[in-house]
């Protein structure tokens, strides 16, 4: 059975879902190739937004020869230069351009890679087709060289009513019937990632059309973290909630996530919910401590805190049910991350430029160069030209 992540790729752009300022530009990018300053284009963003879908869409688009090279599985110089550096400058088997996508590159880094991210901002600097490649975060430093040789575009995370309507088409075409909140409920856990939720719907569909959605394997982590919330937050009795997290399938920062997401749900009481969070804090201390001192015995205080200590903080049980749900702050901290790293690269961009420290650029020079993007047309184009900035550099800038 062909798996329907492949089935239902979008070949052309206008499959291609909430994406559509980023589509613009890739295809402005594709039609003027030989009119861009930099050669290749980075398309970031979280699993499962679009990106490679994207560049395989507009390579049937533009009717363009598609080569693909997951950058992961030729991670050292003489690879890379093996496989894409041929691409780069040959003409295309079918006497037509080419669309060349290096996909994964942030899986390229490490001492064992030999030199493959410096092989390929070396070998975009002047391709004869354009390039595209992805990643989910380019910011790290390694990777600093890469950002400067190429443009960089952000793929947003697809929201929640986007997936579902993705889901009901899907659904449709292959005669699965699921209600409208099944179909939400399997949005929301995919957590923005469409290729998850695809994989989702199909192995649901192999369950059976009444299965419940709890049923999915590769959510049974989840379902364990939930179970223990209700044995804390249902519960007034100490013996019920120690060892709560015991058989939890989560690393203790997403044990902290969850508990701090869901207790206001929860907890109605302004006085439970404070002795609950007031054992969260401390849970929290002891976790620092053993960050700082390596005390490991501090781990049995963490989890009756979490466990115990939150389920006693109440008068007595809540009545009622409460979906608890992950929490979305990683995708906030994600998001504000990419916005923090735009600036952080401006500021490289501003320090190689003036000669100084990318520290004082950041504190001291950006801001003067910010207002005269936003304020003096004529400067601004000077400024854009010689710090070399991108379409999306100066968007942030003229934020």
């Amino acid at each position: 059975m062909k798996p329907w992540i492949r089935q239902y790729q979008p070949e052309t752009l206008s499959g291609i879902k909430g994406q559509d300022k980023a589509i613009a530009q890739m295809k402005d990018f594709a039609l003027n190739f030989k009119k861009q300053k930099k050669k290749a284009m980075l398309l970031y963003g979280p699993p499962g937004c679009g990106k490679t879908a994207a560049v395989h869409a507009i390579a049937n688009d533009l009717d363009l020869e598609m080569v693909e090279v997951n950058a992961s599985d030729v991670r050292n110089k003489d690879a890379i230069d093996a496989r894409v550096g041929n691409s780069l400058c040959q003409m295309s088997l079918f006497q037509k351009g080419k669309i060349i996508l290096l996909d994964e590159v942030d899986g390229v880094s490490g001492t064992n890679d030999r030199g493959g991210i410096p092989e390929i901002v070396k070998l975009i600097e002047k391709p004869a087709f354009p390039v595209f490649m992805t990643a989910n975060d380019p910011w790290d430093k390694k990777f600093s060289g890469l950002r400067k040789a190429a443009q960089t575009l952000e793929f947003q995370a697809l929201d929640s009513a986007t997936v579902t309507s993705i889901l009901r088409e899907v659904a449709g075409k292959e005669g699965v019937k699921l209600d409208e909140d099944r179909l939400k409920g399997l949005a929301r856990r995919s957590g923005g990632d469409l290729r998850a939720a695809i994989n989702d719907l199909q192995s649901l569909a192999l369950l059976g059309e009444l299965a419940d959605i709890d049923e999915l394997s590769e959510r049974n982590r989840r379902d364990t973290i939930i179970e223990a919330l209700v044995r804390i937050f249902k519960s007034t009795n100490p013996e019920v909630a120690k060892g709560a997290f015991d058989n939890v399938d989560e690393d203790l920062d997403q044990v902290f996530l969850w508990i701090d997401e869901n207790l206001p749900k929860e907890y109605r009481k302004p006085g439970d919910l404070a002795r609950a969070y007031e054992c969260l804090s401390k849970a929290d201390v002891f976790k620092g401590r053993i960050r700082r001192w390596q005390h490991w015995r501090f781990m049995v205080y963490i989890y009756d805190l979490l466990s115990v200590g939150i389920a006693i903080s109440k008068d007595e049980k809540y009545p009622g049910a409460v979906q608890y749900q992950q929490t979305k702050r990683l995708l906030k901290i994600w998001q504000a991350n990419m916005k923090y790293q735009r600036r952080k690269a401006i500021a490289e961009k501003i320090a190689e430029a003036t000669h100084t420290s990318a520290k004082r650029a950041l504190h001291d020079t950006l801001p003067y160069v910010q207002q005269m993007v936003r304020n003096s047309p004529k400067k601004a184009e000077a400024i854009i030209d010689e710090l070399d900035l991108d379409k999306d550099d100066v968007a942030w800038l003229k934020k």
